[in-house]
Formats: C-alpha cells, structure tokens, sequence
C-alpha cells in the first residue's frame, strides 16, 4: 500500500484554508467550529491552531486571501481600455469573481465577528471604491469637472455591483455574466456621460447667468 505523502506547512495551511473556506460559506463565522474544519481536513484542533491562532485567525487568513483575489481581478481589467470598457471590464471581474469562486464571496458577504469587522466586503468595497475612483479622477479632469467628488460616484457604483452580485448569485444565473455586466455598465456609464457639473435639487430653479 503507497503511504500517503506528507504536506509541507506551506501546503498544510493553503489546505486548511480551502476546507475553513468551504465551512464558513456554508454555515457563516459563529456556527463553524474548529474542531469541524478540523475533522474536515484530517487533522487535529492542535494543528489548525498551530497555523491560525485560533478561529477568528483562521477566518481573517481567508478573508484576506479572498479580498486580494477579488481586488487583484477588478484592478487587471481596470488599468486597460477606453473608460468605458475598464468600468465594464470592472463590473464583469466582479461578476466572474462571484460566478467563479461562490463560496469566497459568501465568505465575505455572511456575518463576521466583530474584531474583523472591518474585513471582508467591506474592505473590499473600500479598495475597490478607491482604485475606481482614481480612474473617476482622472476622467473628471479631463472633462472639466471637479475631481473632488469621483469618490462619490466611485462608492456609488461600486456599491451598486456588490448589490447586483447578491442577486445574481441568489436569482439571477439565468443572465450570463457578461449579459449582467453589459446592463450595469450601460446604467452606470449613461449616468456618467451626462452628469452634471452641479447637480441641483429636483424642482430647483436655475438662476440666469449675469451679464458681465
């Protein structure tokens, strides 16, 4: 009988994460227990903590890893094409993410223990929003317009994709990503393309421009 092969420490953790990913996606932060990823992986509660501390050291360890996977997908498809097309590359990144990795983006939108609040999609959402908004920026700009509020627009949008993938991973498989993607860029880039320099209140007049 072929004696199984040893894993690295390097190996051990990847495959620990792998197993507490699958668990937390399924059952959320409080229901999942040590002891369980433990059983899952064949291993004993003494190794997992040997490499995460404890659980909520487990859980930060993944939800890192998975944010960086997310951001590190958006920003490729953000530094390339016309603005348009990077805001659509953007969007379809996102979408593909929650299409191909579901049980990471459940990891990141189920609950979280308080510590690491701060983790997860709300720190996605926040780098995301940043690394837009740089883009916005520049964009603004160019256009004339005041820089200083593309992180408005950039929060908005970006917010606006996390919704949309809540609802195509629950109702919305029917749609293809791309076909997903194509409606949210085309709502989000009209907006743009005739956004106001100074929004004014609905029903607000217009004071006449004096004469010089």
């Amino acid at each position: 009988m072929k004696k199984k092969q040893r894993l690295t420490g390097a190996e051990r953790r990847v495959q620990l994460m792998e197993v507490g990913r699958a668990v937390f996606a399924s059952k959320g932060y409080e229901a999942t227990s040590i002891e369980e990823v433990a059983q899952q992986a064949g291993v004993s509660k003494p190794i997992v903590y040997e490499h995460f501390g404890a659980k909520e050291g487990l859980y930060a360890a993944i939800v890192d890893r998975e944010m960086e996977d997310l951001v590190l997908r958006v920003s490729l498809r953000i530094a390339q094409g016309s603005p348009r097309e990077r805001f659509e590359g953007a969007v379809l990144a996102f979408l593909d993410y929650v299409k191909e990795v579901p049980e990471g983006f459940a990891v990141l939108t189920r609950d979280s223990p308080t510590a690491v609040a701060r983790r997860g999609l709300t720190r996605v959402i926040d780098d995301l929003a940043h690394r837009v908004g740089e883009v916005f920026r520049s964009e603004f700009e160019h256009a004339g317009f005041s820089s200083k509020v593309a992180p408005i627009y950039a929060n908005a949008l970006v917010g606006m994709v996390t919704q949309v993938g809540h609802w195509w991973a629950a109702e919305g498989r029917a749609f293809s990503t791309e076909n997903v993607a194509r409606h949210v860029a085309a709502l989000g880039w009209m907006g743009l393309r005739h956004l106001p320099k100074e929004p004014s209140a609905p029903g607000a007049k217009r004071e006449p421009k004096r004469r010089a």
